[in-house]
């Protein structure tokens, strides 16, 4: 089984301080959030950026200030901006954080629209997710492939068949927001898509700690953070993500699993060597 890697979503668009009073809106706890997840073992940061009133932002400059503060504190890191932003941002909008410069390795490819809860619609149609799709491969971006229930698997691969994606292709399992997330549910996912492909599970909320567990045992990998969650264990607030990432650390020695660092992760993802 390969070594297992770690990512941390620092942020997110939706959660506050009045969720978690850790979670970070300036350049510096951007940073100091991205420091404690790979200090932790964290191999790859996927970055949503806010104003410091919270506010979620795309603007290119505002994720460049974060990603050069990220690369300060660990300079081989895998950053990957998402280009989901926020319900309701342009797609050109969303695009802006794939101009910062180097250009990124990684960036988050969403593969269908998706409902968040009560009237939070996340709305990515065919067109959307080809364009996004063209536009990181003309600029040589990995995507991370999105993907909140079995139907988004199926777009993505409809995108690979008119060769708009790089292989090996990467999954990122979104589960407890359109999908239940239990093993069974995980097994299907995994289970549906092409052989060689890697992919990274996520449970939302509640089902943070279950879903990382089930996935370190099965061979994928593990996303965590406070996007994702909010809470360390049961009505306890995580105090950073860094806290968070010990813990699969922690569930993945448990299960005989080793860490992978950034350079094993690249290797894994089928990344080019960085290169500083």
């Amino acid at each position: 089984m390969k070594k297992l890697i770690i990512t941390a979503c620092i942020c997110g668009a939706e959660v506050t301080k009045d969720h978690n009073p850790n979670v970070p809106y300036t350049v510096e706890e951007i940073a100091r959030e991205a420091k404690s997840a790979y200090d932790a073992g964290a191999s790859l940061i996927h970055l949503h950026v806010r104003w410091d009133d919270g506010t979620p932002t795309q603007d290119k400059g505002r994720f460049q200030e974060c990603i050069d503060a990220i690369r300060e504190v660990c300079p081989d890191v895998i950053i990957q901006p998402s280009t989901g932003g926020a319900v309701g941002m342009s797609d050109l909008e969303r695009l802006q954080s794939t101009e910062v410069v180097p250009t990124p390795e990684m960036a988050t490819l969403d593969c269908g629209t998706c409902n968040f809860g009560g009237d939070e619609i996340f709305v990515n149609s065919d067109n959307t997710i080809k364009n996004f799709a063209r536009i990181m491969k003309e600029r040589g971006i990995k995507p991370e492939l999105e993907v909140f229930d079995k139907g988004m698997i199926d777009i993505a691969l409809r995108m690979d068949r008119k060769g708009l994606l790089k292989h090996p292709l990467h999954f990122d399992f979104v589960l407890g927001v359109q999908m239940s997330a239990t093993v069974r549910d995980l097994a299907f996912m995994a289970g549906s898509i092409p052989p060689g492909s890697t992919w990274t599970a996520t449970g939302i909320g509640r089902h943070a700690w279950n879903i990382a567990a089930a996935t370190i045992a099965m061979g994928g990998h593990v996303r965590v953070g406070f996007e994702d969650s909010v809470y360390i264990e049961r009505g306890v607030l995580a105090e950073s993500n860094g806290q968070m990432v010990e813990k699969v650390v922690k569930i993945a020695k448990l299960l005989g699993r080793e860490i992978a660092n950034p350079a094993e992760a690249r290797e894994i993802l089928g990344l080019p060597p960085f290169k500083g």
